[in-house]
């Protein structure tokens, strides 16, 4: 199954802002019901029997950010524009995401990228981009997370989007 990143929106029907109630209900659609995983916790994160991860964060009853665990088989696809965010090695995520937007190396940690205009972040244990056949998968990116307008604010700029729609 595909997985279309649409960011701010969501990803299929997991939408940000939507309840608690609906994004748990919206979680428990995607469980692969003919292979369900021990690992399950309704109303946090589902595993399908591709090994693909999907985790929900709410807070004040709302959807905020959805995260996806890279896959161990391809039959579950992550995609953004095309981009199959986990089977392409992460400097070329990251050099083709660059052609849709700005994405840029989180300060503090060199395996991090984030693509700010998007509200999308990536994330691999650390940087090795070396070693293709790595055994821990840090030549590619392990999670994709996509959040909601502010998510990724400090305190200054979120005191200063309050203001702002104010």
């Amino acid at each position: 199954m595909d997985f279309d990143l649409a960011p701010p929106t969501g990803v299929g029907p997991l939408r940000i802002g939507m309840t608690r109630h609906a994004a748990n209900t919206a979680l428990d659609s995607l469980r692969d019901l003919s292979a369900v995983s021990e690992s399950d916790r309704p109303g946090q994160h589902v595993f399908r029997s591709s090994g693909l991860m999907i985790s929900i964060h709410c807070m004040r009853d709302m959807l905020e950010a959805i995260e996806l665990g890279r896959p161990s088989a391809q039959t579950d696809r992550v995609l953004f524009q095309g981009v199959d965010v986990f089977a392409l090695p992460a400097r070329d995520v990251v050099q083709r995401m660059g052609e849709f937007t700005s994405i840029e190396e989180t300060p503090d940690d060199d395996a991090s990228f984030i693509a700010p205009d998007l509200l999308l972040s990536f994330w691999r244990p650390f940087a090795a981009d070396d070693e293709p056949e790595e055994e821990q998968g840090c030549y590619y990116f392990t999670s994709v997370l996509l959040a909601r307008p502010g998510y990724y604010d400090t305190r200054a700029q979120a005191a200063e989007r309050l203001q702002q729609s104010s």
